[in-house]
């Protein structure tokens, strides 16, 4: 059964499309990453699967759950890291995270959450006071109260350093450890890459593509980068190899060639400089990244 599903989901703000006929699957127990512009729909989707907003049409399960039918059974199952939230009021971090366990009518030690989302030394301050970055982490806080079988984690990484942002990632793999839905959004590409099972880009309230991040690449023939060591000096061959097809950047450092290619240009250039007569003493390769990916799925150099 899946952790998330919808179907034919459409939302109009009056004559404003939010969501197109959106059909997306999130499998239990995976780290589902959601990308997409600002725009394109991903606040309006988590708006929905926690039933803040209803779809104009379409069918959102969550846990087995009708959303629309059963939301408190959905809230109960789930936690929330919302992108915004309201003032803190004069709570401290305790307090509020106190709150939160007897909400939920779970007995977890709110001291070990509150160590484990890096803010013990500050929960006797109202979290009023709080930095944005600790605020982020209180809210992480009482999102894994109770252990909840799902996380919807919307622009966790904001207002922390990179060293939160890492510790941020370990929690969400601790999660997905011990057996819970991960549902990350997210508009930093190295956050989504470095924890995700599967990513899905959302473009103008569309789901363009869903994959691993190695699929995707392999949907599409985006530039990645080939660095090849020769026997000798590669200056003779430099325009040959500029010339290929698909070869947008070349750089040369003594007997070594980098290049900037597509995946299909890869063998021309190797077979370009063996046709020179040059031995090819290591081949070096790096994938394009996800923000190449995204690119190519969001500006129309590609089909879903």
């Amino acid at each position: 059964m899946p952790a998330i599903e919808l179907s034919g989901v459409t939302k109009r703000y009056g004559e404003f499309t939010a969501l197109q006929n959106l059909d997306m699957r999130v499998k239990s127990g995976e780290i589902f990453g959601f990308l997409g512009p600002n725009g394109a729909g991903k606040s309006t989707t988590i708006d929905i699967l926690v039933d803040q907003v209803r779809p104009t049409s379409g069918e959102v399960t969550v846990l087995g759950e009708p959303v629309q039918e059963r939301p408190v059974a959905v809230r109960q199952r789930a936690g929330l890291l919302p992108e915004q939230f309201g003032p803190l009021g004069e709570m401290t971090g305790r307090e509020h995270l106190a709150f939160a366990l007897e909400a939920r009518g779970v007995d977890d030690d709110a001291e070990s959450l509150l160590e484990r989302v890096g803010i013990a030394h500050a929960s006797d301050r109202p979290a009023r006071a709080y930095s944005k970055g600790m605020k982020q982490r209180l809210m992480l806080g009482i999102a894994l109260a109770g252990a909840p079988e799902l996380l919807i984690l919307d622009e966790p990484t904001t207002g922390l350093d990179p060293n939160g942002a890492r510790e941020i990632r370990q929690i969400v793999r601790e999660e997905a450890e011990r057996g819970a839905t991960v549902f990350f959004s997210s508009h930093i590409l190295e956050q989504v890459e470095a924890v995700c099972d599967r990513v899905g880009i959302l473009h103008h309230g569309q789901l363009v593509a869903v994959d691993t991040i190695e699929g995707l690449r392999e949907a599409v023939d985006v530039t990645g980068e080939l660095t090849i060591t020769l026997d000798s000096t590669a200056n003779s061959i430099s325009d040959a190899v500029a010339a290929i097809d698909g070869v947008g950047t070349t750089a040369i450092d003594e007997n070594r060639l980098t290049v900037g290619c597509t995946n299909r240009a890869k063998a021309k250039v190797i077979s370009t400089c063996l046709d020179a007569g040059h031995s090819v003493l290591d081949i070096e390769t790096q994938p394009a990244s996800l923000e190449d990916l995204f690119a190519a799925y969001t500006r129309g150099e590609t089909d879903a």
